[in-house]
């Protein structure tokens, strides 16, 4: 359902991510999919066809999204890409409204960042 969602965002649709669609389909719906199959144009029997592949670079992701916490309290969350240092992750959490409001007028006692988790900051 993830993926027909996904398509009826498109304008256009590839023939070839159809038949792919239709490969993954055929151990679950047999009959629809070997009659659609012949329906877009292939003589032969999708049984047989190999299974589409996939291409490792799409799962790397380049941005993540980490939480901030003030006193051990979730107050926002921001994006950062993974390769970022720890300053630049509490540059970018000092400047969450949310943040701000928090510390506002208190004493960092202590700044705590796990790389790609989360940034966590004690005020008193």
């Amino acid at each position: 359902m993830s993926y027909l969602n996904a398509i009826y965002k498109e304008n256009v649709y590839p023939k070839y991510m159809a038949l792919n669609f239709l490969k993954l389909l055929n151990p679950i719906a047999p009959f629809i999919t070997e009659e659609l199959w012949n329906k877009m144009g292939n003589n032969n029997t999708i049984s047989y066809e190999a299974w589409p592949t996939y291409d490792d670079s799409y799962l790397v992701e380049s941005e993540i999204e980490i939480g901030v916490q003030v006193n051990g309290k979730l107050r926002a969350s921001i994006k950062v890409s993974k390769d970022e240092s720890n300053e630049s992750y509490l540059e970018k959490a000092k400047k969450e409204v949310n943040v701000i409001n928090n510390i506002n007028g208190k004493t960092i006692v202590k700044e705590i960042v796990i790389p790609g988790r989360i940034v966590n900051i004690v005020v008193k």
